[in-house]
């Protein structure tokens, strides 16, 4: 019998499904285009009550399957308990926007942008690949000026959306910002922070060895096997009450403990997001504080943020730290624009230089294989660096998500989508070119 998912871990493909994977395509009926499937469109969650058929409740095997997950993308809060990550009380610092007419003329350039996808001969328009793309939210910001906005289905300006394992970057990025500080030692190995971890897997393993992914730690996310190991860790990490037969870990660290090992640390880089909860225990333990508190201290409050964020928490309270972590679209072109100018913003210095100088700089190419659509890429501080000639790195998340930072064209591009499957190998033959395309695009008018 396929087990049901038991929390966002396996209702948003588990968020963790692998990014950038791109295994044949299998043959399947088309699913709705991007304009068929529109939440407003489909009529999800409209009317006091709505109507039976298009109520979206749990459980989350429903909730988040396609079409209704372009709904439940933005409404998250309505499923699942989270955490605040707060913006605190200060106003925000506005973005920077031209003139009304300037902004308009600017959308509709970008918009006629061409480029050819990967593995076609047919050109494609900047505005046809949103659609092609199933987005919800494009942002671009260029010189730190807004140039392009746009919202689609659930989104709007003062919404916020699910990013998916774009929250492995917010971890590590605060890891990164303690290593460099001096607070956290990379160097130590989990059991030296974490006595607890016992006899599992990332007992031996390095602090830099988790924050990199290149753990040797048996975890399977093949969401066709029901004995995988994603569906252990969803039911040990469901914030529902575990039925009375129920006798595995509960939550996500009592599944950490029990972690076994395959192959040896530091060989490989292997994507799995067990290291990124594994990452917010570390951070949290050293710094005495939530992965929810850092973000909030460090980056949230220091940003200039419109919105709070949130993030989903597991039946004990802890939060989600590979990728449960909900935010408006602004608010992740700010943090995209604060990883462009290497840690500054707003005339305020938020962390070294460093910290980005390391991300930018990547991992060990040769540990990194199995991403066609980035063949000379790699991974670091749950950062992906693309190694392209515009030295190019991301955060990136299942169904779309992704803030991409290009140094050399000066640009921050922030996309939230729902696309209907999760790996972003299927969106990459489109996005990655059409994203290159607006970057020289830009580059050309300066």
């Amino acid at each position: 019998m396929s087990p049901s998912p038991t929390n966002l871990i396996a209702a948003a493909a588990c968020v963790a499904m692998a990014l950038s994977i791109s295994p044949e395509a299998k043959a399947q009926s088309a699913p709705l285009s991007a304009q068929e499937s529109d939440p407003n469109v489909m009529g999800w969650m409209q009317g006091f009550p709505p109507p039976a058929d298009k109520m979206i409740t749990q459980p989350d095997s429903v909730y988040f399957s396609f079409p209704k997950l372009r709904w439940s993308v933005c409404h998250l809060r309505e499923f699942l308990p989270t955490e605040e990550i707060s913006r605190g009380l200060g106003a925000p610092v506005p973005l920077s926007y031209p003139s009304p007419s300037d902004f308009a003329d600017m959308r509709a350039a970008i918009d006629a942008v061409t480029f050819t996808p990967q593995n076609s001969d047919k050109e494609m328009t900047w505005e046809a690949s949103l659609h092609a793309n199933y987005t919800d939210g494009m942002l671009i910001l260029h010189r730190g000026e807004v140039v392009y906005e746009r919202y689609f289905g659930c989104l709007e300006e003062d919404g916020k959306h699910a990013i998916m394992s774009m929250t492995k970057s917010v971890t590590g990025l605060l890891a990164e910002i303690m290593v460099v500080e001096g607070m956290l030692d990379d160097t130590k190995l989990v059991r030296e922070i974490i006595p607890e971890i016992g006899d599992s897997a990332f007992a031996a393993a390095t602090v830099r060895q988790v924050m990199d992914m290149t753990t040797g730690v048996k975890y399977s996310e093949d969401y066709s096997d029901p004995d995988a190991d994603i569906w252990l860790y969803s039911r040990a990490a469901s914030p529902l009450p575990k039925p009375d037969d129920y006798v595995g870990p509960d939550g996500y660290w009592e599944y950490l403990q029990q972690v076994e090992p395959e192959g040896n640390h530091g060989d490989a880089f292997h994507y799995k997001t067990i290291n990124s909860d594994m990452l917010g225990w570390i951070i949290s333990r050293v710094s005495g504080k939530a992965v929810t508190e850092l973000a909030s201290e460090r980056l949230w409050r220091r940003l200039g943020t419109e919105q709070d964020a949130y993030q989903t928490v597991d039946g004990k309270g802890v939060p989600f730290a590979g990728g449960g972590i909900t935010a408006g679209l602004r608010d992740l072109g700010r943090l995209g624009q604060l990883m462009l100018n290497e840690g500054a913003l707003n005339g305020e210095r938020l962390f070294p230089a460093e910290v980005v100088e390391k991300i930018r700089s990547g991992g060990d190419p040769s540990k990194f294989s199995g991403f066609p659509t980035i063949p000379d890429g790699s991974y670091t501080s749950q950062w992906w660096v693309l190694h392209n000639d515009h030295g190019a790195f991301a955060a990136r998340g299942v169904h779309g998500q992704t803030i991409y930072v290009d140094p050399t064209a000066q640009m921050v591009l922030v996309r939230l989508a729902s696309y209907p499957r999760a790996q972003n190998g299927f969106i990459d033959p489109t996005s990655l070119p059409a994203y290159q395309a607006v970057a020289e695009f830009l580059m050309s008018r300066t």
